[in-house]
């Protein structure tokens, strides 16, 4: 009996790690759904409330699920990229099929969108399917994960919860996933064909499987100066907003260029001994400002009244300042 107890986490924390779930199953879907202020609910605080009866099951469980992986099994975090982004396509192409959608909720400017880029051959918009997976991997999985992390730096590399918690947020993706689709099937004419249903789950098992067999590695660290935290938050801050900028094959070739170029260079730096929780932080925080100051110049569906519009976009840059500050303290 001592030596069970002497094993088990006392019960402090054990609380500050069910909170620090608790923290990331709410801030994914806030970071994936409201930090922009994209829908009608923008400035609504009752209506983004209620919406987080779903957008929890559907982006938070998966994140909590991802991060629990990653820190049972070793992984880096290439190999929760992967993963987060196999859970983006998983999303997009067969939860709600935006990918493969021609017109979705009636957007007027979908068409605007998808049109430049589409490949008859695959039924899907090159720029489109890359904005929604590299979207849900840093948005809704990654940039939470490492901020939440941050914020929890002391158990940041323990699992948080037991094997009942984990089942509890398996069941919770299953049935907003489950919830999503069905709403998507009645409401929704354009469907994902067998093929592309098929596809987009090879693609996301490729990308997980990626992960396991490649994602534990670890590079030999090496001696080697490091940008400093301002200008990783203000490089990952345009990545971020540039991403979002194109409709072309021009802007997806530069975007991927850039994509590419700022994978290179945080891989480069991350073998420094200099680097660690704090600089990964620093990204989170800078990808999710830009999310947030974008919301400014985002035109929201519906009618939504102006004051409601830009109070909704400051309370965001003002929650990700707090929690990013917070975060960068914690891990200092």
């Amino acid at each position: 009996m001592a030596t069970t107890t002497s094993l088990a986490a006392p019960p402090r924390v054990g609380r500050v790690r069910l909170a620090l779930a608790a923290a990331l199953l709410v801030f994914s879907p806030i970071a994936a759904e409201s930090l922009v202020g994209y829908d009608d609910t923008t400035g609504n605080v009752l209506a983004l409330l209620a919406g987080l009866l779903v957008f929890v099951p559907l982006y938070g469980a998966p994140a909590v699920l991802l991060r629990e992986a990653a820190r049972r099994f070793g992984l880096g975090w290439g190999g929760v990229l992967a993963i987060a982004a196999a859970l983006g396509v998983v999303q997009a192409g067969i939860i709600d099929q935006s990918m493969f959608s021609t017109d979705y909720r009636g957007i007027d400017y979908w068409q605007d969108l998808v049109g430049p880029t589409w490949i008859p051959a695959l039924g899907i918009a090159a720029s489109s399917t890359l904005t929604f997976v590299f979207g849900h991997m840093v948005m809704s999985f990654a940039a939470p994960i490492a901020l939440v992390e941050g914020i929890g730096a002391r158990s940041a590399d323990r699992p948080w919860l037991r094997p009942f918690g984990l089942a509890v947020m398996a069941l919770l993706y299953l049935a907003g996933a489950w919830t999503v689709l069905d709403w998507h099937y009645e409401t929704e004419t354009d469907h994902a064909s067998a093929g592309q249903l098929i596809g987009a789950g090879a693609v996301a098992l490729a990308l997980i499987a990626g992960a396991f067999l490649f994602g534990r590695r670890k590079a030999d660290r090496v001696e080697r100066r490091i940008p400093p935290l301002w200008s990783l938050i203000a490089g990952s801050a345009l990545v971020v907003f540039a991403f979002g900028m194109y409709e072309t094959w021009t802007w997806v070739a530069l975007s991927l260029a850039l994509l590419c170029a700022s994978g290179f260079g945080i891989a480069y730096f991350a073998r420094s001994t200099a680097w660690g929780r704090r600089q990964v932080a620093a990204l989170a925080v800078g990808a999710l400002l830009s999310q947030a100051v974008t919301g400014f110049l985002a035109v929201p569906l519906g009618d939504v009244d102006p004051v409601a519009k830009y109070g909704h976009n400051t309370a965001a840059v003002l929650l990700v300042v707090i929690l990013g500050w917070w975060a960068l303290r914690r891990t200092r």
